[in-house]
């Protein structure tokens, strides 16, 4: 049996580009899809002989706004990845979409020549909300859009939406997971904004009095996490909630660290120990490979010490989480170590153990996962060291295990300050 694969193509193209966002994605640049278009299709025929090597069981045309590339393209695209590679009958084919640029027929032809999946940005429930962003859709058209994805066929749809915007409050948000869940969607997905340098969000609204603080984010994240929960939606990431069967399989690959390839600038791939991305630069990305001249931006080789590193990194994130045996293998270290930190984050409401032996964070723990993290790796990093004498120092202190200020410590600290006034 081959080893599985999925493939991202990046669609960089939109009809706009929104306030917050600092993808690479370009507006107003229409006339280049063309061009763009026939050098998606030479790069992945070179890349087809690498590709049949595996099994590709999932696809994911992310960007930018896929759905305004247009469906006969990215069909033609799948179409030449189903040719030219082992693309299983019974892969994840994922499309991105916004509202404003799904139309009911274009969808019917998505569905028809086999993607089974839709991620749709919805983002808020609330006009406002929306035109602060700078999106194109409101939001009964992104219910019209909605149920033009039912009809025409789609059973697995995601949604996105963002929390922690300027001016929303808690009401606004509880109001939008209303909504939403009306609507009954598979999948969903919950993101708080993010100040990127160089957007125009950032100009505007960093050191906002109107913007959430922390505190406000934290509370949005915590009720989504168990409103979600009661709606029978399982939370399986840190910004992840699935119906039962429908977690992105594609999305887990970046997590579990499987293979996976990329198409298009600024696309990154990981493949056996290999990682590399391609510049992200729109015309250098069709000048090189129309020329053959290299379009890689950042290549490395991943030896087993990072690899290791990143496994525990990235199965926190996850609700599936690290158990002993599995980390043994993976990482070739001491389990006693992580062991001793999980079960001090159990005392503080952090992490949980199942009764399969897993470890995974809880809500709470989520809330502050990489400072966390950080110290699982650090007891990592101090578990090499005991297993390996000739590299300690011989006055190395023992190590003590800080932690995070927990709920009940801090509570304590603000009474005592209040007692003070």
């Amino acid at each position: 049996m081959k080893p599985r694969l999925g493939v991202y193509i990046h669609i960089p193209f939109c009809a706009s580009k929104c306030g917050y966002c600092d993808f690479y994605s370009l507006a107003g640049c229409d006339k280049q899809m063309p061009v763009y278009h026939k050098a998606l299709i030479d790069h992945i025929l070179e890349a087809s002989p690498g590709i049949r090597n595996y099994e590709v069981d999932s696809v994911y045309f992310g960007g930018g706004t896929p759905s305004y590339y247009g469906a006969e393209r990215l069909l033609e695209l799948f179409d030449i990845l189903k040719l030219n590679g082992n693309v299983r009958t019974d892969a994840e084919v994922t499309v991105e979409c916004n509202p404003d640029s799904m139309d009911y027929k274009e969808l019917l032809a998505l569905r028809e020549e086999g993607v089974n999946r839709l991620s749709v940005g919805i983002q808020a429930a609330d006009d406002s909300l929306l035109k602060l962003l700078s999106r194109r859709h409101s939001w009964a058209q992104a219910q019209a859009a909605y149920h033009d994805a039912r009809r025409a066929g789609f059973d697995n749809i995601s949604v996105d939406l963002m929390y922690g915007l300027p001016t929303q409050t808690a009401r606004d948000w509880a109001d939008t997971l209303a909504r939403v869940c009306e609507l009954h969607p598979e999948h969903i997905s919950c993101y708080a904004l993010k100040l990127e340098e160089g957007t125009p969000m950032y100009e505007e609204y960093l050191n906002s009095p109107v913007l959430p603080d922390d505190d406000a984010q934290a509370d949005m994240y915590s009720y989504a996490a168990q409103m979600l929960e009661r709606y029978g939606y399982r939370q399986y990431e840190v910004s992840n909630f699935a119906a039962p069967g429908f977690e992105s399989r594609h999305n887990l690959k970046y997590w579990r660290l499987d293979d996976y390839m990329g198409f298009g600038p600024g696309a990154h791939s990981s493949v056996g120990s290999l990682r590399y991305s391609f510049v992200r630069d729109l015309r250098q990305y069709t000048y090189g490979v129309a020329r053959k001249v290299s379009i890689i931006d950042e290549y490395e080789e991943i030896d087993p010490l990072e690899r290791s590193v990143e496994y525990l990194m990235l199965s926190m994130r996850t609700s599936r989480g690290v158990e002993e045996r599995e980390y043994r293998v993976r990482t070739q270290s001491d389990w006693q170590p992580i062991l001793r930190v999980l079960r001090a984050f159990e005392q503080k409401g952090w992490a949980v153990r199942e009764e399969d032996g897993r470890w995974h964070f809880t809500v709470s723990g989520y809330l502050i996962s990489n400072r966390l993290i950080g110290i699982l790796l650090e007891a990592q990093a101090s578990s090499r060291l005991d297993n390996t004498p000739w590299m300690l120092r011989p006055d190395r202190p023992p190590e003590e295990l800080k932690l995070p200020k927990g709920e009940t410590e801090l509570f304590s600290e603000m009474a005592a300050k209040a007692g003070r006034y």
